[in-house]
């Protein structure tokens, strides 16, 4: 699969949105890419995580955030021939648990399905890192950042585009509502302000 197969596969499934969105990184973004509508499809699914799978083919661990990820970073674990273990947010930080552990010295393999701030992925790296692993880079399925990520990335699409924090969202000035579709719902600036409190 190249990167055309899949941005094709993004517009066809409906995957790529249009409108005012909160991203799980906290910021307002025009365009959203809902990966659900990819990973209901598990065909698509093993054809995207066979590509991953190729960049690294001496992969001993994969390693992904919870809860978006998962499925992607198990297919490819599967394609590779690894082992699959997830981090899990805990008090706010990412963390390995259900006995997930990751031998120093194993080729570790971050899987994620869309990058945009990075810092998940940021996160996510630094647990294998910690861990003693030999840290291969970051795979990913979407590219939508604004800056390079301080960590070998590569990623299957390339989005362009914008986010903005709430503060100076344009969607937000013209009084559009936002929307949150994402499996980490953060309160919104009606949400957090004392007259929106029952």
């Amino acid at each position: 699969m190249n990167p055309s197969d899949a941005g094709r596969l993004l517009e066809e499934t409906g995957a790529i949105r249009s409108g005012h969105f909160l991203l799980s990184s906290g910021r307002h973004s025009d365009v959203y890419v809902e990966k659900a509508r990819l990973l209901e499809r598990p065909a698509v699914v093993r054809a995207i995580a066979g590509e991953l799978a190729s960049w690294h083919p001496d992969v001993e661990v994969v390693l992904s955030p919870a809860v978006g990820a998962i499925v992607l970073g198990f297919a490819v674990a599967s394609a590779v021939g690894a082992r699959f273990v997830f981090a899990e947010r805990e008090a706010d930080r990412l963390s390995l648990r259900r006995g997930f552990e990751i031998e120093p010295g194993e080729r570790t393999l971050v899987v994620e399905d869309v990058v945009t701030t990075g810092a998940s992925a940021l996160e996510t790296w630094n647990l294998a890192l910690d861990a003693g692993a030999v840290a291969l880079g970051v795979a990913a399925v979407v590219d939508r950042t604004q800056a390079n990520p301080d960590f070998p990335f590569r990623a299957l699409v390339r989005i362009d585009a914008q986010s903005w924090i709430a503060d100076a969202c344009p969607e937000c000035a013209r009084g559009v509502v936002v929307d949150s579709p994402g499996s980490r719902h953060l309160p919104t600036r009606a949400e957090r302000s004392p007259s929106s409190r029952g």
